[in-house]
């Protein structure tokens, strides 16, 4: 009996592990916004202005903020080998993109970005681009002659993280309009975009497989 309650502390044990490392950050793809919508409250419980809704993740968009489909996929975007399927956050107007997170985050987060020009990302303590800066990041143009899917001239995208002290509220994505676009921006992480999943799975086997060696073990004894 006593060593059944092992086996099961033990495998409790393991499978918390597992949950904790399965434990996903926010990342916003986009994908289901229409071409060419301001991404408004997509992600905030409400919809785009075309009307589509995303996931709540209690995040909006300030009125500049648009998102933008691949030619490809039969939108107007001139982008290709984009991170995530077909969908991409940009602006045509206004200096910046503005992120607000009502509740806050802390530490930082990352994003791909692709443009012909320079661009910048500001970290805010308030909501809107408001308060204290808490970060800044100057991004260098990145267009380059790559091979599109199987066309778009913004076809390169760098991995970008962004570190701060302090509670965000808002960011700015900004730089020369109809020029940079980002996506896949990730909360949570300082690498943009999903955790594979055989991670996980490597882990539960591995710890299952540490209990069941140590039961043999004793039991050999």
């Amino acid at each position: 009996m006593i060593q059944i309650k092992k086996i099961a502390s033990a495998v409790t044990v393991a499978l918390s592990l597992v949950g904790t490392a399965s434990a996903a950050p926010v990342v916003l793809t986009f994908e289901g916004s229409g071409n060419l919508a301001g991404v408004n409250d997509f992600y905030n419980g409400g919809t785009d202005s075309a009307g589509n809704a995303g996931v709540n993740y209690g995040i909006s968009f300030s009125n500049t903020s648009l998102s933008l489909v691949d030619s490809d996929a039969g939108g107007s975007g001139n982008f290709a080998n984009e991170p995530s399927a077909n969908t991409v956050l940009f602006f045509q107007n206004g200096g910046a993109a503005t992120m607000n997170v009502a509740a806050g985050f802390d530490t930082g987060f990352s994003f791909f970005y692709s443009s012909s020009a320079a661009g910048f990302v500001n970290v805010y303590d308030g909501l809107n681009g408001t308060g204290a800066l808490l970060g800044s990041l100057n991004l260098a143009s990145n267009l380059c002659g790559c091979a599109g899917d199987p066309q778009g001239t913004y076809c390169n995208w760098d991995a970008v993280g962004v570190t701060f002290a302090g509670v965000a509220r808002s960011v700015d994505f900004g730089g020369a309009a109809f020029q940079i676009a980002f996506d896949d921006i990730t909360l949570g992480r300082d690498t943009p975009g999903q955790v594979p999943e055989p991670a996980t799975i490597g882990l539960t086997a591995l710890a299952l497989a540490g209990v069941f060696a140590a039961r043999r073990k004793k039991t050999a004894k």
